[in-house]
């Protein structure tokens, strides 16, 4: 074939896709479709399959209308039925009648000639052309081109579906729709745990709270934050200045008492009147001497020291250095560094449903390869404004496994719950946050 052929075939081909792409309705492009195609390829019969809700044959050349009852349309739809099975994944086929079964295949010299081509246009249909001669497979190449722009015509025809028939075309018996359906149903169903992240700290489980003893400042912090302190080391101790005052002029007052009452009690002894001022004077020394004794406890107080072995928490000396404290006021904790417990707390928002024995996992900030098993013993039944203004649940936990965390550390716990669908765990926080919009 000379390249002058080539070029009026290409042009043919240009104007037939150009034809095919101005038709006003299926009707027209049908026509274009199995009789003008004659002006590229060469062929007997023509014949239109159109897919869709109802399949059936759509246009056949040299007839401008068709009767479903005929014998020849009811055996040609027989045939596209069969043939679209077996090349459903193909562009094109060449079919004769030993492509059939029995019973089509008598019928084929009945109605067509020896050679068919079959193509197919995209999911809109497929064409069929008939014809004494074989198909070469340059003609092959050009039927396929064709072919395209035609499927590309016909889905501009596609009947626009609502939401129903969309469902029912996904339901359809056997279809591939709906095994990837029943797939998905599978999937969104699979349980999986129902998991909270919530930040926690490692606290310790029996700790011993020191307090000031009296009111009074602060003067001196002996320890430094987290060190590890013996039984009746010191602590902090508060300043003694009023108090070592009070307890001088007690002094004083209780040994003036003394000498009082030693002079009363040898007067005593020559004259009767005596014996009344000696116990007067007795009274006064021993009030002068129990406020003098208490004066002095309480001087001692003001020395802290550690009741027990173990590890002194608080934030920082110069915090605490100078700071007025009141009775009672706590200053740090003494903590055992081998018994500790996690703290965790679960947001409001996120709360999910948990009781004591739930599983808690610890992964330290400071760790990331290392992870901690816990599990809950307690949980808070009132939420409380904690760091940042959120409302929290406290969940306390105690470690189930051998390793414990460092005493003070700081980390993320993920808090299991209950095993829930997919779906539910994916959906959670939208329908939550909706319920809430919404007021359901």
């Amino acid at each position: 074939m000379g390249h002058a052929d080539k070029s009026r075939e290409l042009a043919r081909l240009l104007q037939l896709l150009h034809r095919a792409r101005e038709a006003v309705n299926v009707a027209q492009l049908g026509f274009i479709v199995v009789n003008e195609s004659q002006q590229l390829l060469s062929y007997r019969q023509a014949a239109l399959w159109r897919e869709g809700v109802h399949r059936h044959v759509g246009a056949l050349s040299g007839l401008a209308e068709l009767d479903p009852t005929a014998p020849y349309m009811q055996w040609l739809g027989g045939v596209f039925r069969h043939v679209a099975t077996v090349v459903d994944s193909r562009s094109s086929q060449v079919v004769s009648a030993d492509d059939l079964p029995e019973r089509l295949a008598a019928e084929w010299s009945l109605w067509f000639p020896e050679h068919a081509l079959w193509l197919r246009l995209g999911g809109q249909g497929a064409l069929l052309l008939t014809r004494e001669s074989a198909w070469s497979e340059y003609e092959v190449k050009l039927a396929e081109e064709l072919a395209h722009g035609y499927g590309h015509a016909l889905s501009l025809f596609l009947p626009r579906r609502n939401w129903r028939e969309q469902a029912m075309q996904w339901l359809r018996p056997g279809s591939r729709q709906r095994k990837l359906l029943l797939v998905a149903l599978l999937i969104v169903c699979l349980p999986i745990r129902l998991t909270v992240l919530a930040r926690s700290e490692v606290v310790p489980q029996k700790p011993l709270l020191l307090r000031a003893p009296i009111a009074g400042v602060i003067d001196h912090i002996a320890v430094e934050p987290n060190q590890r302190v013996a039984k009746g080391a010191p602590l902090f101790d508060l300043d003694a200045t009023a108090l070592s005052g009070q307890y001088a002029m007690a002094a004083r007052e209780r040994d003036a008492a003394q000498e009082s009452f030693r002079a009363s009690a040898q007067l005593a002894v020559t004259d009767d009147k005596g014996k009344l001022a000696m116990a007067q004077d007795r009274a006064k020394l021993e009030e002068k001497s129990i406020a003098a004794d208490y004066t002095g406890r309480e001087l001692q107080r003001l020395h802290v020291t550690a009741p027990a072995a173990g590890v002194v928490v608080f934030s920082d000396r110069n915090d605490w250095q100078g700071k007025a404290v009141a009775v009672g006021e706590k200053v740090m904790t003494l903590a055992d560094p081998t018994m500790v417990e996690l703290a965790a707390w679960l947001p409001a928002a996120e709360a999910i449903d948990v009781a004591p024995g739930a599983k808690v996992t610890l992964y330290p900030n400071a760790s990331p390869i290392e992870s901690y098993d816990a599990e809950i013993i307690r949980v808070a039944y009132k939420a409380e404004a904690v760091e940042g203004g959120l409302l929290a649940y406290r969940l306390q936990a105690r470690f189930v496994s051998g390793d414990k965390p460092r005493l003070g550390q700081m980390g993320t716990a993920r808090v299991y719950g209950d095993w829930v669908p997919l779906i539910y765990y994916a959906l959670r926080r939208p329908l939550t946050a909706a319920r809430q919009w919404l007021g359901w």
